[in-house]
């Protein structure tokens, strides 16, 4: 499978919309779906989905639709599920021990591999199967475990040294709850979820939106 062109980012944000769902269907049983019956579960339109996997090569069969298995290793190969990404996260408070013991991270192809802290009462819990060291000990784990991917859920005044510190030990991507915009080098891919942004759009669009 190669791509034939720069594929947008709106693609690659629904390809794992799609896989999520295939993993729903397997689960269920169902071996066959076609777009439209794919499209309707997750109100997407057929053909913006015969669009999207078009660009990545050809798949499913025409008046038969995507074979689910087969589709679903595809869409793993496309996204790079199969490398079994290990994780690091950085503060253990409500939200990143919420993470922790997120399930569905080993089934989407991540493991963590790290739990970091400063807080001596969480310290040494085990949180999903991953006992929480200091942070101060973070790049020694981060290089000894291979960890690539850090998610930071720190308080925004020390996201940035938490940052510099996974950068400098070797992580290649970093997932931020922190309101703040991270500085990081050109190499190292970051995304940021600002649920306070998420949270005050919703505020917008209740505000205004037209009365029935």
């Amino acid at each position: 499978m190669r791509q034939k062109k720069a594929i947008s980012d709106a693609v690659i944000e629904r390809l794992p919309l799609y896989y999520r769902d295939l993993l729903l269907l397997q689960d269920a049983g169902i071996d066959i779906i076609s777009s439209e019956k794919l499209g309707e579960r997750l109100g997407i339109t057929p053909e913006q989905i015969r669009k999207d996997l078009t660009c990545f090569g050809a798949f499913g069969k025409k008046g038969v639709g995507y074979y689910v298995s087969e589709l679903c290793q595809q869409i793993v190969e496309i996204i790079g599920l199969q490398q079994h990404w290990k994780i690091g996260i950085a503060g253990i408070g409500h939200l990143g021990w919420a993470l922790a013991n997120y399930k569905t991270f080993g089934r989407l192809g991540f493991r963590t591999a790290g739990l970091f802290d400063v807080d001596h009462r969480i310290i040494g819990q085990n949180v999903g199967g991953v006992v929480v060291t200091p942070i101060a000990d973070m790049k020694d784990v981060i290089r000894k475990e291979g960890i690539q991917i850090g998610i930071i859920t720190t308080p925004a005044a020390v996201a940035q040294q938490v940052a510099d510190q996974m950068v400098e030990a070797g992580i290649q991507g970093i997932f931020s709850f922190a309101p703040l915009r991270l500085t990081v080098p050109d190499n190292i891919f970051v995304f940021r979820e600002d649920l306070s942004i998420g949270l005050s759009r919703i505020s917008y669009y209740l505000t205004n939106k037209k009365e029935d």
